[in-house]
C-alpha cells in the first residue's frame, strides 16, 4: 500500500475538521529516504500502516524536502508532508534552533510522534520512540557526527518529551540507566508481518542465488554492533559441511569482505534482497543466528521464527525477550558459545521443537498490537 505524495509543504485541515476524526497525529517518517533505511524504516512503516486501520486516528507523515518518493519498498502507506530544508540541515535545525515546527507542513496536528532521535520541536504533545542507546555502549562503532547526533537527540527527549515509547524491556532499562523518569517510559513492541514460504518458494530462491548446499542465515545491515566478526569467529569452528549466508546492505565501519576472507569459500554475501525472496530464504535455512552485541528489538529473529526456522540470538540484549524459551542464547562475545549455539540448534530433534514454538511466539508479535499500545499513548498525552 503507496501513500500520497506531496512535493512541497503546505497548511492542512485543523486536528478534528473531519468529524470522523478525533485525533491527527503527525509522525515522523525521514528515515525512509535514508541510504539505508533499517530497523527504523521497517518500525515507522510498519506501525503506520497498522494505524491506518483504527477509527478516529488520522495520520500524516513528515519528512524533509525531497524531488522524489522512496525506492518502493519504503514508501509510506499514509501521506507525507515536506518541511523546505534537506535533511541535514533540518536535522541540524530541529536540535539547534527548534524550528522549522512541524506543523508549517502538516497543519494543525493534537499529538508529533518523532519516531527516530531527530526530535522536532514540541509544538503539540510529543511523544519519541526510542529503539536503543547502542551509541552509549559502544561509542567506538559508530561515527562521530552519528553519536553527537544521538546525544543531542537523547537530551532533547529527556527535556520535551511528554512519553516515550521503548522498543523492548531492555530499552526501557537503558532509559532509566541514563536518567529518565520511568513515569514517561512505555514499551511498545513492534511486530512482525511476512508471510510463510511454501516449498516452491524456498526452491525458487534456492536456484537464483545459487544456494545448492545446507545453509546457516544472517540477516541485517553490515555494521560493527550485529558481530559478522563474531559469527565468522563461531562458524568456523562448526564441525559440519554447511555454508554461511550473509543477507543485507552494507552499513558503516565494516568490511564484510575482510571479515570473511578466511572462509570466502563457504560465505555467501547476497546483498540486500527484495521481500519477496526474504521469507523463502529464511524458510530455507537450516539455522537462523542472530549474535548481536546489543539490540532494541531484533526483527530478524521474529521473521526467522515466522518462517519456522530455529533461531540462535544473543543473551543480555532486547533477541533474549524475543527468543524466550523458543530459541538458543548464546555470549555474543564468545565464539565457543556461538559455535555450541548452533551445534544445539542443528540437533534434530531442537531444532523440530525450536521451529514450532518459535512460530507460535512470533505469531504474538502483531502490528495491531503495537498500533494499539501507540494509539493508547495518543490519547493519554493528547
Amino acid at each position: 500500500m503507496v501513500g500520497l505524495w506531496w512535493a512541497g509543504g503546505g497548511g492542512g485541515p485543523g486536528p478534528c475538521e473531519n468529524p470522523a476524526v478525533s485525533l491527527r497525529a503527525a509522525i515522523t517518517l525521514e528515515q525512509s529516504w535514508h541510504r539505508v533505511p533499517g530497523g527504523t524504516a521497517i518500525a515507522a512503516l510498519g506501525l503506520a500502516r497498522a494505524l491506518t486501520r483504527r477509527p478516529g486516528l488520522e495520520l500524516v507523515g513528515v519528512a524533509a524536502r525531497h524531488d522524489k518518493p522512496p525506492p518502493e519498498p519504503w514508501r509510506p502507506a499514509i501521506p507525507v508532508r515536506h518541511l523546505s530544508l534537506p535533511r541535514v540541515a533540518l536535522y541540524e535545525s530541529w536540535h539547534k534552533l527548534r524550528w522549522p515546527q512541524v506543523q508549517s507542513a502538516t497543519g494543525a496536528v493534537n499529538v508529533i510522534h518523532a519516531t527516530t532521535m531527530a526530535i522536532p520541536p514540541r509544538t503539540a504533545p510529543l511523544l519519541v520512540t526510542i529503539h536503543d542507546l547502542a551509541w552509549r555502549r559502544f561509542p567506538q562503532m559508530f561515527t562521530k557526527r552519528g553519536v553527537s547526533f544521538f546525544r543531542r537527540g537523547l537530551a532533547l527527549a529527556m527535556a520535551e518529551a511528554d512519553l516515550v515509547l521503548c522498543s523492548s524491556q531492555a530499552t526501557l532499562r537503558d532509559c532509566v540507566e541514563v536518567g529518565f523518569d520511568e513515569t514517561k517510559l512505555r514499551v511498545v513492541p513492534l511486530g512482525v508481518e511476512m508471510a510463510p514460504a511454501d516449498k516452491a518458494d524456498v526452491q525458487r530462491v534456492r536456484v537464483a542465488y545459487g544456494l545448492d548446499r545446507p545453509y546457516i542465515l544472517w540477516t541485517g545491515t553490515i555494521e560493527p554492533r550485529k558481530n559478522l566478526s563474531g559469527l565468522l569467529d563461531g562458524f568456523v569452528r562448526l564441525d559440519q559441511d554447511l555454508d554461511l549466508v550473509l543477507v543485507g546492505p552494507r552499513g558503516w565501519n565494516e568490511d564484510p569482505d575482510g571479515i570473511t576472507r578466511k572462509v570466502h569459500d563457504r560465505v555467501r554475501m547476497l546483498g540486500f534482497v527484495p521481500a519477496s525472496d526474504l521469507g523463502p530464504l529464511y524458510a530455507g535455512a537450516e539455522v537462523f543466528c542472530f549474535p548481536s552485541l546489543l539490540e532494541g528489538f531484533g526483527f530478524p529473529v521474529l521473521e526467522a521464527m515466522s518462517q519456522g526456522t530455529a533461531v540462535v540470538t544473543s543473551r543480555g540484549t532486547s533477541t533474549e525477550e524475543l527468543a524466550e524459551g523458543a530459541g538458543v542464547l548464546i555470549d555474543p562475545l564468545d565464539a565457543g558459545s556461538i559455535a555450541q549455539g548452533l551445534e544445539q540448534a542443528l540437533e534434530p530433534s531442537l531444532r523440530a521443537r525450536l521451529e514450532l514454538l518459535g512460530r507460535t511466539r512470533a505469531a504474538s508479535f502483531t502490528w495491531e498490537r503495537s498500533a494499539e499500545l501507540v494509539a493508547s499513548a495518543y490519547e493519554e498525552v493528547a
